[in-house]
């Protein structure tokens, strides 16, 4: 299975990826450990574009066919993005959930941001101001939406476990 996780920077998608992902005994790939990876090899400096998806997509595919679950963690901002992590599920005729992670209240998200901390060596954060100003398409299909405002990460990854084992 396929599980996409996705939603704006500080929302809770990389706590939230990791707990499912161990739960489901899946492979993590995370967007930013890829992006930063290129940069750190000379390539490309950020924003890399649309390479970390296209890397991860192939890295995904690798374990989708190994008969591995993955669970992809990126902010997935736009339609064209969204389209490729379902275009990938469907190509290899495995279950996906798409999971949209959003934080509804702003004090709260806008403090996440502000006082979170980098695991990634070197990895640059996003300010509140560019985290609300930058791109982010509405969703135009069903997808699992969980708000982590005021909720236990465990209740979070609890709603994320029982939506996946409706479709899986």
């Amino acid at each position: 299975m396929l599980v996409i996780v996705c939603g704006l920077p500080a929302a809770g998608k990389t706590t939230l990826s990791r707990r499912v992902a161990r739960c489901l005994g899946a492979v993590l790939l995370r967007i930013d450990s890829i992006e930063q990876a290129v940069v750190r090899s000379g390539v490309a400096g950020h924003p890399v574009g649309a390479v970390g998806y296209v890397v991860a997509h192939a890295v995904a595919a690798d374990q989708l066919r190994q008969g591995l679950s993955v669970v992809a963690e990126c902010v997935n901002p736009v339609a064209a993005s969204r389209d490729g992590w379902l275009g990938l599920a469907t190509d290899l005729g495995v279950p996906f959930a798409e999971v949209e992670v959003i934080c509804s209240d702003e004090v709260e998200h806008r403090r996440r941001a502000a006082e979170r901390t980098v695991d990634i060596p070197d990895l640059p954060l996003p300010s509140w101001e560019q985290i609300i100003g930058s791109p982010y398409e509405a969703w135009e299909r069903e997808h699992i939406v969980i708000d982590t405002a005021h909720r236990s990460v465990e209740d979070c990854v609890a709603a994320v476990l029982k939506e996946i084992r409706l479709i899986a």
